[in-house]
């Protein structure tokens, strides 16, 4: 007779072997085609004529159409399934990627990053719902950080690859910007038909697991919702999700981790580019700082599943963040504005995991499906403003200083908010939860 906990491990030895290193692939691939017009900026601007407050705006409407059709993405993946629609998601933003090689001037180019939003939306929040369908909840931080762990390795494989690609030599007279989308956009085209053939919709249809484990699975995440459900404060009505201020509440602490982590995305490439680098040095040491979050954002995860909070494990590195951007606003030498990135990368990361455990606490269904997009969806306007704000103040001063200030005040609202929503006590008669800890 084999042990619960043999199952266990077995169990869970299989699903991060299976799912995670594939979902991880994907985000890699949707991040370089998010960020990559930070490097296709450093001549792209100038070709089509875009002021630095003309590209922060072209760059976050990327999220006006992300924040339009979040929602109803996510919702339609609850009933079609995440194998089918994770892969319509890949291969439109793959082809709409591509065709941002040929816009002409500012019109066309915010054009191009809006469809690009629209495109994508649903991927994110997709993929956390999925998991979150396969993973116990013992587990879920860690698979989730090991998702989000992409991010930052894509900045970090991405960059220097996105700077190689620029010095390439013209081909068919594209402009080096231009053969930076179209190549970058072809792996997620691709890799929307491997989607339909690889991934799995549930734990009932996993073939790869023995049947005494898909079993047992099946069995621990029911008892799980179940015991969520007689905890109290449990939402699994969309319209209810929508309206539970514990989701609106994750949206405003969200907003500031989007709000730092697009700064870096879009701009952090021609911040570094003004200490007189090279695109392919700019893309090497860009790649720095996310080598090193990708370490902090797992043993951050690690610690937060195996103590079990929450709070603290996004507040301190959401600080952290914080503090980095103000000193990044005063860096006067690439030693401390690389320096200043390492400390915003740490902390941007390593928040991200623990905040996106806190949905399913309370959330589940189509609830879970609605909640985890509107998080996604209002927290990424942060993806908006962050480098909107940027552009517009670099435009006014000369300087990146006053907006990565504004940047390091919206992430210390993130710690606030986290705070007083895990101060947030049961109310009688209502039975909410706190969120500060897994159930």
């Amino acid at each position: 007779m084999i042990s619960d906990q043999d199952l266990e491990q077995r169990v869970s030895r299989k699903l991060m072997w299976r799912i995670i290193p594939f979902v991880m692939l994907l985000y890699f691939v949707s991040f370089l085609d998010r960020v990559n017009v930070g490097f296709a900026a450093i001549t792209m601007n100038k070709d089509i004529g875009l002021s630095p407050t003309a590209f922060g705006l072209g760059g976050g409407l990327f999220f006006i159409g992300y924040f339009l059709c979040e929602v109803p993405s996510n919702l339609i993946l609850h009933k079609v399934g995440a194998r089918i629609w994770i892969a319509r998601v890949m291969i439109t933003w793959g082809i709409v990627s591509g065709i941002s090689a040929f816009v002409v001037g500012p019109k066309s180019f915010y054009l191009l990053r809006f469809l690009l939003g629209v495109a994508e939306a649903g991927f994110f929040p997709g993929i956390i719902l999925y998991l979150s369908q396969w993973f116990p909840t013992r587990q879920r931080a860690v698979a989730a950080a090991w998702f989000m762990a992409a991010a930052p390795i894509s900045t970090a494989i991405g960059s220097p690859l996105s700077g190689a690609i620029m010095q390439l030599p013209s081909v068919f007279g594209l402009a080096d910007w231009q053969m930076l989308y179209i190549i970058e956009a072809v792996p997620a085209a691709v890799l929307g038909f491997v989607v339909l053939r690889h991934l799995t919709d549930n734990p009932s249809k996993a073939t790869w697991l023995l049947a005494e484990e898909r079993d047992w699975l099946i069995a621990k995440l029911r008892e799980e919702s179940l015991a969520r459900v007689s905890h109290g404060g449990h939402t699994s009505g969309a319209l209810s999700a929508l309206k539970d201020p514990r989701v609106l509440a994750l949206s405003l602490i969200y907003f500031g981790t989007s709000a730092g982590l697009y700064t870096l995305g879009l701009w952090a490439p021609l911040i570094i580019r003004e200490f007189g680098f090279t695109s392919f040095q700019t893309g090497l040491l860009n790649g720095i700082p996310s080598l090193v979050a990708v370490l902090a954002m797992i043993l951050w995860a690690k610690h937060s599943d195996r103590t079990g909070e929450r709070t603290w494990h996004v507040i301190i590195p959401c600080t952290l963040a914080c503090v980095g951007f103000i000193f990044a606003g005063q860096a006067t030498s690439a030693l401390l504005i690389i320096s200043a990135l390492v400390v915003v990368n740490i902390g941007i990361s390593a928040a991200k995991a623990p905040l996106w455990a806190m949905p399913s606490v309370f959330l589940s269904g189509a609830g879970a499906a609605a909640g985890i997009a509107m998080i996604n969806s209002l927290g990424n306007l942060g993806g908006f403003v962050g480098p909107a704000v940027i552009g517009w103040l670099k435009n006014e001063t000369g300087s990146y200083a006053a907006g990565l200030y504004v940047v390091a005040a919206t992430l210390a609202v993130s710690s606030i908010v986290t705070l007083v929503l895990s101060r947030q006590k049961t109310n009688s008669g209502t039975g909410t939860p706190r969120v500060s800890h897994d159930h």
